[in-house]
């Protein structure tokens, strides 16, 4: 099966994602330490040893299967209809087959990473033989950044069983060592490469200047990579002109409700998370949460510590979009995360939401009191809330609210 599914029918589809539920089934029978699987083609690298310490993992389902990427199409699976569960049941069937380096180990006798690395820059699964030091049990493991996936076991022996395809751009661009890794992101992002991709590439250490090149943990290099590529995309849109109306995008991924607004003005970018009661980032208070970052035109010279992963992921997609428009605006955004979403399942979510918000029909007003009077009104009717709690303390509302415009001189 290609990894362009763009033509794949309803029916055809239900019947890949079952037969990849017999990989989540099979975990549970292993009975033995050896497997053929099908690499998505995906590498995890964690972030919980001493630095410069890392686990890297090879992801596989426990078969073989000429459908593996669909448990890594986080770029596809929001075209589908399928739900939160689906996805779990995916990533919990990939075994997380596991071994202990150092960021910087590039060696020739570090064979592990070399095939960690050929998987890792593969456009297409590839068949691999696993050998795990002991049987897997099942067990999923969840986090706010990354996707979920199953059991972590550590690696005994791995074979690559077929040649692997490479992208001849992704190629191209990793056999350039004179290439520094921001320029590569961004040169890659320009081609068409997906972030997601582009991510994998920092994290198993292909990217940038030679003696620069190192393992990424897989949490950290998403977050680089979505921040990057979103720094390069501002320093363009700063030359374009403003919008001249007021505008509204709404939509929703899994319960994650996003409202992004747009003022005329120069960019300035603003993010509110609202986390309802049993949402995945507030499983046990009773009332809603919020957390909140910003930046000015001339951007941020700190980690968005509030909103942390989803600030960058939110933003790259709303970038992209005035970049299509050729034009700049003030952006606002107000994240609703309801019960709806009741397990994470990573920052693609919330590149996905804000996606879908700016795919919907923008709702366009003549001025900044009538989109915040329909404002009000949506959010007062879907959850029951008064937004002005959340606009009385945004910096950015604040400061349009305080601009003396030219009229008012006349």
């Amino acid at each position: 099966m290609p990894v362009n599914p763009k033509f794949i029918s309803k029916n055809e589809l239900r019947k890949i994602i079952q037969e990849n539920y017999i990989g989540f089934e099979k975990i549970t029978k292993l009975d033995k330490q050896d497997f053929f699987g099908s690499s998505p083609p995906t590498i995890f690298i964690g972030s919980k040893l001493r630095y410069p310490q890392v686990n890297v993992g090879i992801l596989s389902p426990p078969e073989e299967t000429e459908s593996a990427w669909i448990h890594d199409a986080q770029t596809y699976w929001p075209q589908t209809d399928f739900t939160i569960g689906d996805i779990i049941k995916l990533r919990s069937a990939l075994i997380n087959s596991r071994f202990t380096t150092t960021v910087k180990s590039f060696s020739s006798d570090n064979k592990f990473l070399d095939i960690a690395q050929e998987i890792g820059i593969g456009s297409k699964p590839v068949d691999i033989e696993i050998s795990l030091k002991k049987k897997p049990k099942f067990s999923t493991s969840f986090d706010n950044i990354r996707l979920p996936m199953g059991p972590g076991v550590r690696l005994e022996k791995v074979r690559i069983t077929e040649n692997v395809k490479v992208n001849p751009t992704v190629d191209k661009i990793i056999s350039d060592v004179d290439l520094k890794a921001n320029d590569a992101s961004n040169y890659l992002f320009s081609k068409g490469i997906d972030e997601h991709t582009i991510s994998q590439l920092l994290t198993i250490g292909v990217l940038g200047l030679k003696k620069n090149r190192k393992l990424v943990p897989t949490r950290f290099s998403i977050t680089a990579t979505d921040d990057n590529i979103g720094k390069n995309i501002i320093k363009e849109i700063k030359d374009y002109n403003p919008i001249d109306d007021f505008r509204i995008y709404e939509g929703n991924y899994f319960g994650n409700y996003y409202y992004i607004l747009m003022f005329p003005g120069v960019f300035n970018y603003e993010l509110f998370e609202g986390y309802m009661p049993r949402s995945s980032w507030n499983s046990h208070s009773g009332e809603i949460k919020w957390a909140t970052d910003s930046e000015t035109h001339f951007g941020r010279k700190t980690y968005a510590s509030n909103t942390v992963g989803g600030y960058y992921a939110a933003r790259l997609p709303i970038l992209h979009h005035l970049k299509q428009m050729k034009r700049q605006a003030l952006v606002l955004v107000i994240r609703f995360e309801t019960e709806e979403y009741y397990a994470a399942l990573g920052v693609w979510v919330v590149r996905s939401a804000a996606r879908k918000a700016l795919s919907n029909k923008e709702r366009t007003f003549d001025s900044k009191e009538n989109m915040l009077k329909y404002l009000r009104a949506v959010i007062y009717g879907k959850f029951n809330y008064d937004i002005d709690i959340i606009l009385k303390r945004s910096v950015m509302m604040n400061s349009i609210l305080k601009q003396k415009n030219l009229s008012q001189f006349i």
